[in-house]
């Protein structure tokens, strides 16, 4: 992980759950930021968020947050995010950082340098511009099937992934900005293209909730008595909040059908083998799958 001096004297983080709320703490503890905006629909969550001590401040204003922000982090659900970065480069200083945590990134990179292209151009009685903030996506591998600023926790991006996620013309500077930015929170941030990320996550991540959700909806109530590790340990994520899980799988739809296919491809081998009573190729099988989950490590 680079090691990083970073300190930001206003941090503006809109949607305060579990990661809003996470990143607020972590930027405290680690004294990264002069003060931490909490931005919110809710004055309850926010007034939870501040008890809580994950951030300094709550508003209900965005633009009137964005506008004094040095640092502006959007951790809402990924279907939601295009529109809010609208609003923040509306309302932002001119070459204030940002940066999101969605789950997703093509259509999120794709929707801020559709907005950036613009920059220069004159439309007659328009009030068409590009965009006056500098914003690098980005999306912290971590989490919890828990949700709200309750959830948080300080510790939660120690030691974990962040993937950047920068487009094309995206400047070296603003990529090595949010990377100080997510590695003074504790994370080691890996940098890929955004189509890239979402192919890889499809197979790591959200094909992995669909086949958690599936499991767990495919045990007949009268089973649930007799679950134990196993069961809960492969179903913990299908307990996400299936509102945001469902913008998330449909934001990503091809490259994690993509996946399912793949695994599917791997049940059917293994259905083939149990129907035709070949043990051999069933433990070749197992035994292919036990290599790849060791080489992990723990």
């Amino acid at each position: 992980m680079k090691a990083t001096k970073a300190h930001w004297p206003t941090v503006v983080i809109v949607g305060v759950g579990l990661i809003g709320g996470s990143i607020g703490l972590a930027l405290k503890a680690r004294k990264r930021a002069g003060r931490v905006i909490g931005v919110g629909r809710s004055p309850a969550s926010l007034a939870e968020a501040k008890r809580l001590h994950a951030i300094d401040e709550a508003s209900t204003d965005l633009a009137a947050a964005v506008a004094v922000a040095d640092l502006v982090v959007v951790a809402t659900g990924v279907a939601s995010i295009p529109g809010i970065l609208d609003q923040v480069d509306t309302a932002a200083r001119p070459g204030t950082l940002v940066t999101d945590a969605g789950s997703t990134k093509a259509r999120i990179v794709a929707a801020w340098e559709k907005g950036r292209s613009l920059r220069g151009t004159r439309k007659s009685g328009s009030s068409l511009r590009g965009r006056q903030a500098r914003f690098v996506g980005a999306h912290p591998v971590a989490g919890s099937h828990r949700r709200g600023p309750a959830a948080a926790d300080p510790q939660l991006f120690q030691g974990r992934v962040t993937i950047v996620t920068p487009a094309a013309a995206t400047p070296p500077a603003d990529v090595e900005a949010i990377t100080d930015f997510w590695s003074a929170l504790g994370s080691n941030v890996a940098t890929m293209t955004p189509r890239d990320h979402d192919r890889i996550l499809a197979m790591t991540s959200h094909a992995p909730h669909v086949v958690a959700a599936a499991v767990a909806a495919a045990t007949p109530a009268e089973a649930r008595p007799f679950t134990a590790g196993g069961w809960r340990d492969t179903t913990r994520i299908a307990a996400g909040d299936p509102e945001l899980w469902a913008d998330i799988l449909l934001d990503n739809a091809p490259a994690v059908a993509r996946a399912l296919s793949r695994i599917a491809g791997v049940t059917e081998k293994i259905l083939d083998a149990l129907e035709s009573n070949d043990r051999r190729r069933l433990v070749s099988l197992l035994m292919r799958a036990k290599e790849d989950r060791d080489a992990l490590g723990s």
